[in-house]
């Protein structure tokens, strides 16, 4: 994990989430406290638990947002789920240790990409080796690879396009020993340097658009079995199904520089220790993993309603063990979840945090409340941000070679719109701006190549051409509610 500050962490939410400081704050808090107790003695370390944060607020205010950055801002394993796609054990559904096995599978995959990174020369070397000799046409998993090296003894002569080929018949007599050791050498010194030509001419990319045929083995997709869907489908099954099936290997034709990608691929998969992985996996799992549980205002449930409320219960009651801390069997080993930290989000418009069961409220004693957004969020929110909805509009319509520029008062409209609109209907947060901005540009994105064409480069987006693109649909009530 990388061990940025609280502040650092921040700062870095700052760039592409608008406002939601407490929610921010509590996140990169929580973050720090992993770090923190990893400088502890390992007693007292043992004794720290994690502490859950439940952030509430209505959709589109950045929950999962911040989820999302965070995931890519702390190089520990992170996942996000949804609440309401796991069902009691024993009904149809995904059970909820799934999600830790998810968990672990992501870890897994982050600890192979960094050993990659450390045998990546080596890797490399061998695939540029095996892709020399496939060019030279060389088999070197077979009988002519000693022969073709003994090339004098053997009979064999250097060839310009295919390395070595076996010489025509009426070849002169048996040579001395001495005469047979100077060929070798001889031959030795000019195998190097073709090989060498060739490999240069391969860093070069002189040969990336040549086609050669390759051996690809391929593992096998465990089918998936009956009326299951993939969400029903346990990894763990198909593992020992995909263990069951054989690798299978064929030859395939294949340009120099996807045979290049390919055989580096396998390269590495030989020089990944597998048992180390899944070790140093396992290991970051328990200690910094991090588990994004959106939606889980779905399985609050409430003394006035009945009927699929015993379901939700179900998905509570077996939620608290793993948020308590349990040690949960995957194809790999055992998982134990003391030290993994929840972060669940929810709108609750229905219902509240009271809702859930009293033991699941007491895992999660840190709650944050997210702000709705305001017109002036809005307006930060279209200019501010790293990738702004104003920059990415400029940058799709620039590739058309149309130069776009917003006005301040422009922004505003927009901004105007989204709040107006928001208010009237549904608040569906900072998405609204995604539907307004796509209404403002239908017709340019339409015919931006033809105003291109026409010798229209630049366009100005003013506040007049805002209202009116979106004037009738903010006028009729029911084109309002459909289109924005």
């Amino acid at each position: 994990m990388k061990d940025l500050t609280p502040r650092e962490i921040v700062a870095e939410l700052d760039r592409f989430i608008i406002g939601q400081d407490n929610a921010k704050r509590a996140v990169a808090v929580a973050v720090r406290n992993r770090w923190r107790r990893r400088q502890l003695d390992p007693d007292l370390a043992r004794e720290v638990a994690p502490k859950n944060i439940i952030m509430i607020g209505p959709t589109g205010v950045g929950k999962t947002e911040i989820a999302r950055r965070l995931s890519k801002l702390v190089s520990a394993p992170f996942i996000k789920v949804e609440a309401s796609k796991y069902t009691e054990v024993g009904y149809h559904g995904r059970d909820v240790e799934s999600m830790v096995r998810d968990l672990l599978e992501v870890a897994i995959k982050m600890v192979r990409r960094e050993q990659a990174d450390q045998v990546r020369e080596r890797a490399e070397a061998a695939a540029e080796e095996r892709l020399v000799s496939l060019l030279l046409g060389e088999d070197q998993s077979g009988s002519d690879a000693k022969a073709k090296h003994d090339a004098p003894e053997r009979g064999w002569v250097r060839d310009e396009d295919a390395g070595y080929r076996r010489e025509q018949a009426g070849t002169p007599g048996p040579v001395t020993v001495a005469e047979t050791k100077t060929a070798s050498e001889t031959a030795s010194d000019e195998h190097n340097r073709v090989r060498e030509r060739m490999r240069q001419k391969v860093r070069e990319g002189f040969f990336d658009d040549r086609e050669i045929e390759i051996t690809v083995r391929e593992k096998q997709a465990a089918p998936i079995m009956g009326m299951m869907g993939p969400d029903q489908f346990d990894p763990g099954m198909s593992s020992i199904l995909e263990n069951l099936i054989p690798e299978k290997s064929h030859r395939r034709k294949v340009t120099v520089k996807r045979a290049r990608a390919i055989l580096l691929e396998e390269e590495t998969d030989k020089l990944v220790d597998t048992d180390k992985t899944v070790e140093q996996a396992i290991e970051r799992t328990e200690q910094s993993g991090i588990i994004f549980l959106d939606e889980i205002d779905k399985i609050a449930t409430s003394e006035s309603k009945h009927g699929a409320d015993v379901s939700r219960q179900g998905v509570q009651r077996d939620l608290l063990p793993i948020v308590e801390g349990s040690a949960v069997n995957t194809r790999h080993g055992v998982v134990n979840t003391d030290q993994v930290l929840f972060v669940a989000a929810g709108a609750f418009h229905s219902s509240s945090v009271k809702d859930l069961m009293p033991e699941l409220q007491g895992r999660f004693p840190i709650r944050v409340e997210l702000e709705a957004l305001t017109r002036d969020d809005f307006k930060r929110i279209l200019t501010e941000p790293h990738a702004a909805l104003t920059r990415q509009q400029e940058a799709l319509l620039e590739t058309e070679g149309l130069t776009i520029t917003f006005t301040p008062e422009s922004v505003d409209a927009m901004a105007d719109l989204a709040a107006e609109a928001n208010a009237s209907m549904e608040n569906i947060g900072a998405r609204r701006l995604m539907t307004v901005m796509e209404c403002v540009f239908e017709e340019i994105s339409f015919r931006a190549p033809d105003m291109v064409k026409n010798g229209e480069t630049e366009l100005t987006i003013s506040d007049e051409f805002v209202r009116e693109r979106l004037k009738q649909i903010m006028q009729d009530e029911d084109l309002r509610k459909f289109v924005l």
